[in-house]
């Protein structure tokens, strides 16, 4: 695997750039945001510009890792896979974070606080009660049958090409959909596995 390719590819749904894991509790996050959608890895050593700092002590930072993935995440993640590059004398952990088969995962972010995370882009979102339900039926091996879509629902998913995200007034106002309408086709689109509701936010929004 070679590490300054991955790290060309820069943060992304399947990538995350780790200085360094401080604590279970705050790493658990990203461990599940990548199990939660379509798995990925995690380069730790390696800061946000992507320059190479390595790791002080690969033991330590791979037993911060398992803590997260064995007893700070619900179900526990039990299929990671590390692995350690030398670069310049310095360490860089891969960890390999498989898609759930097992979904929805939660992190434990504080005590008796546990909670679902996805990815969006680069960052790890915390995920809604409706995202969490179907989580559970978006398994790898069964995700839902595509279906045909009408010209609305194309704009959709159009749009969500060239912006990060869509909430229901700006969908209503790229189809002149009415406020029930528009909500009805959204959450079909979510059912149907084509984007995800997020509602943790001041205004529930879409994403792909």
């Amino acid at each position: 695997m070679d590490l300054f390719e991955l790290i060309a590819r820069g943060e992304g749904e399947e990538l995350e750039f780790k200085q360094k894991t401080t604590h279970p509790h705050r790493i658990s996050r990203t461990l599940v945001s990548l199990a939660n959608t379509r798995g990925g890895l995690l380069l730790v050593g390696v800061d946000d510009a992507g320059r190479v700092i390595g790791v002080r002590d690969a033991e330590e930072e791979l037993f911060v890792l398992r803590e997260a993935a064995l007893h700070y995440i619900e179900p526990p993640l039990t299929s990671l896979r590390f692995e350690e590059l030398e670069e310049e004398g310095r360490t860089v952990l891969i960890v390999t974070v498989p898609e759930s088969r097992n979904k929805p995962h939660r992190a434990q972010v504080a005590p008796e606080d546990w909670r679902g995370y996805v990815r969006v882009g680069d960052a790890s979102v915390q995920t809604s009660g409706l995202t969490e339900k179907l989580l559970e039926r978006q398994q790898p091996e069964a995700r839902f049958e595509k279906l045909p879509l009408n010209r609305q629902e194309l704009a959709v998913l159009d749009y969500l090409k060239t912006h990060p995200r869509i909430t229901l007034p700006q969908f209503m106002k790229l189809v002149n959909f009415g406020k029930r309408r528009a909500f009805q086709t959204l959450i079909k689109l979510v059912l149907h596995g084509y984007i995800r509701h997020h509602d943790k936010e001041k205004e529930p929004f879409y994403t792909l």
